[in-house]
């Protein structure tokens, strides 16, 4: 296990102290990605367009991943839908915002390996190595 793999479990155990929290955690991060309009492209677009560009390149990027807040989170991707996903894998908006906060920089970083946007098999294939891994 990487060091990454071991800050993402660090961060869900003090987020959450429940397995299933971890676990809704952890499966809206992929639907997000993986159910974006545009995939993870989209997503960064989002991202840059909502104000947010030095973060979203810098999850891509092969440097240090620049933090956001929960706050920020949902100013990007808009209340309506941290709520939606909050209740769709049964977990509250302040921990579905401060999960995507903790978590997204980290998961979009390693579906980015080589600096740029990955898509179609690619991605599907790191994602699925991703969710054993976490």
């Amino acid at each position: 296990m990487g060091l990454l793999d071991q800050l993402a479990g660090q961060f869900l155990r003090q987020l959450t102290g429940g397995r299933r929290e971890q676990s809704g955690l952890l499966d809206m991060i992929f639907s997000l990605v993986q159910n974006y309009p545009g995939g993870l492209a989209g997503l960064v677009q989002q991202f840059t367009q909502a104000g947010y560009a030095d973060q979203a390149k810098s999850w891509v990027g092969t440097g240090e991943n620049l933090p956001i807040s929960p706050e920020q989170i949902i100013s990007a991707l808009g209340a309506r839908k941290v709520n939606s996903m909050a209740q769709e894998f049964n977990v509250n908006q302040q921990t579905a915002a401060s999960g995507l906060a903790g978590l997204l920089p980290i998961i979009v970083d390693r579906l980015t390996p080589k600096g740029q946007v990955t898509q179609g098999d690619e991605l599907s294939s790191l994602l699925s190595g991703l969710q054993k891994e976490l």
